[in-house]
C-alpha cells in the first residue's frame, strides 16, 4: 500500500510530522524509515470486514507490514492520501484522508478512512482504522466480473468470510442514510434491545465515517428501532466468553466504538438524538456526543456498570461530570441511579421530553431546522462549546476571535447580515 503527506497540519506539530513520515514511507515502500516510525510494541486495529480476512489486529509492527501492508499491497495499488491532522484530548492523533487507487485486476477504489495514531517514545505505538469496507470488498468484486457479466464469487470476503468464498453480509445493525442535507443513523438491533455487540460497533463505525465524509451533510439525527433507544453492552455475548477472554473482547469492542465516538464529538454540524424505552451503558455514549437530546416519556437512563462488576465505557466518566457535576455522576455510577425522562431533564443530562407518539416527529423537525441554518457557524460553535473545558479563558477567547473571523468570511453571514437589513428572513446554505 502506497500513502501521500498531502493535506494539512499545524506547523511545527510533532506527532503530525511522525504521522506525515509514516504515510511517505507507505508511499516509497521505505521498509527502513517504516521500522524507524513503528514502535516495538506496536498494536495495529483495522475495520473488520475488510476483504481477503484483513479486518482485525495486528500485534507488532512486523504483523502490521507483512500481513497488512503487505497483503493489501498484493491485491491494490493504493495511496492513503491524509487530509487533516488532529490532536485529540487523550494525545493521540486522528487523522482523516482517502483511499484512492485500484484493485490489481481493475476495480476503482475510493473510500474515506480516518485513524487514529497513538504514541510512545517519539514513534507510532497503535493505529486504529477505520473505512468502508465495502468499498474494499466492491473494487475486489468488479475485479472478479467475468466479461460475460456473470459476478465471480472469487476473493470478494466481507464479515466472517474467507478467502476465495462469497458469504451475504448480515442485515445491517445500524442504518445509514442521507436525504435533503439530513444525515440519519438509526441503531437497528430491535430484537435485542439494540444491544452494543460487535458487528454493531463495526456497523456504526463505518456508518460515523459516512457521515463525517460526506459533505452534503448539515445536520445528523441519531435514533433506533425496536422498544429502546439502547440498552448498552449486550451482556448475553459477554457471558459467552471463555475463560481469560473478556478483558479482550472489551478492550477491541471499546477500542472501535470510542473511536466512531471521537467522530461523532468533533462532526462539524449539529448532531440531535432521539430516545426511547432505555439508554444505558456504554449506549450513553450516544446521547453524549449530541448537541441536541430529545426523549419520549417513560425513557429510563442508568449507567448499570457497578451492577456487572464494571468500570464503564462510552466517555461517561468525562462527560457526566460536565453535564450534571461530579457529585450527580458519582451518584449515577455508584449509587445505580436510574433517572426517568423528566430527572434526566431536570438534571441536564437531555435537552426535553415529548409524549412518546410526538417523539420521531419533533427530532426530525429539530433536526431539519438545524440542517437548514448557517452549517459553518454551527460547526464553529459545535467546536467551541466541546472544547470548552480544554481551555483557558485567554485560549477560548482567541479561538472565538479566529471562528468568528472565519465564519465572517462565508456567503451565509453576508447574506444574513444583508437580510436583517433588509428585515427579511435569511436562506442559508451552509457555505
Amino acid at each position: 500500500m502506497t500513502g501521500s503527506a498531502a493535506g494539512s497540519m499545524e506547523p511545527g506539530h510533532g506527532l503530525a510530522a511522525i504521522a506525515a513520515d509514516l504515510y511517505q514511507a507507505l508511499e516509497s515502500g521505505d521498509r527502513a524509515r517504516l521500522a524507524e516510525l513503528l514502535h516495538p510494541d506496536f498494536e495495529g486495529r483495522v475495520t473488520e470486514g475488510l476483504p481477503l480476512g484483513l479486518g482485525g489486529q495486528y500485534h507488532g509492527p512486523d504483523a502490521m507490514r507483512r500481513d497488512f501492508w503487505g497483503r493489501i499491497g498484493r491485491s491494490f495499488a493504493v495511496r492513503a492520501v491524509p487530509a487533516e491532522f488532529c490532536l485529540l484530548p487523550d494525545g493521540r492523533l486522528m487523522v482523516t484522508g482517502r483511499y484512492t487507487g485500484t484493485a490489481r485486476g481493475g476495480g476503482t477504489l475510493n473510500a474515506d478512512f480516518v485513524h487514529f495514531l497513538s504514541f510512545a517514545d517519539g514513534r507510532i505505538s497503535g493505529l486504529v482504522q477505520l473505512t468502508d469496507s465495502a468499498q474494499w470488498a466492491n473494487a475486489l468484486a468488479a475485479e472478479a466480473t467475468p466479461a460475460n457479466g456473470s459476478t465471480s464469487t472469487e476473493a470478494v470476503g466481507g464479515a466472517g468470510s474467507e478467502a476465495g468464498q462469497a458469504h451475504p453480509r448480515p442485515p445491517a445493525t445500524v442504518e445509514f442514510s442521507v436525504a435533503d442535507d439530513l444525515a440519519v443513523i438509526r441503531l437497528n438491533r430491535p430484537a435485542a434491545r439494540n444491544a452494543i455487540d460487535q458487528a454493531l460497533v463495526d456497523d456504526l463505525a463505518e456508518a460515523v465515517q459516512r457521515c463525517a465524509a460526506d459533505t452534503a451533510v448539515r445536520a445528523l439525527l441519531i435514533c433506533a428501532n425496536g422498544p429502546a433507544f439502547t440498552v448498552g453492552g449486550d451482556v448475553a455475548v459477554l457471558a459467552k466468553a471463555g475463560p481469560g477472554e473478556l478483558p479482550g473482547d472489551l478492550r477491541r469492542m471499546t477500542t472501535g466504538y470510542h473511536a466512531a465516538l471521537q467522530i461523532l464529538d468533533r462532526l462539524e454540524v449539529p448532531v440531535v438524538a432521539a430516545v426511547h424505552g432505555a439508554v444505558a451503558g456504554g449506549g450513553l455514549g450516544l446521547i453524549y456526543v449530541a448537541d441536541v437530546v430529545i426523549a419520549a416519556e417513560g425513557t429510563r437512563f442508568a449507567t448499570g456498570f457497578s451492577g456487572l462488576g464494571l468500570s464503564g465505557d462510552g466517555g461517561g466518566t468525562w462527560f457526566l461530570p460536565r453535564l450534571v457535576g461530579m457529585r450527580r455522576a458519582a451518584e449515577l455510577y455508584l449509587g445505580q441511579r436510574v433517572l426517568d425522562a423528566d430527572e434526566a431533564a431536570a438534571w441536564g443530562l437531555i435537552s426535553r421530553v415529548v409524549p412518546a407518539a410526538d417523539l420521531a416527529g419533533e427530532a426530525e423537525r429539530t433536526a431539519r431546522r438545524l440542517a437548514a441554518g448557517p452549517t459553518r457557524a454551527f460547526g464553529e460553535i459545535r467546536t467551541l462549546l466541546r472544547r470548552t473545558y480544554e481551555a483557558s479563558l485567554g485560549d477560548q477567547l482567541q479561538a472565538e476571535t479566529r471562528a468568528l473571523s472565519r465564519t465572517a468570511g462565508t456567503r451565509d453571514a453576508g447574506r444574513a447580515i444583508g437580510s436583517f437589513m433588509a428585515k427579511s428572513r435569511p436562506q442559508f446554505r451552509g457555505w
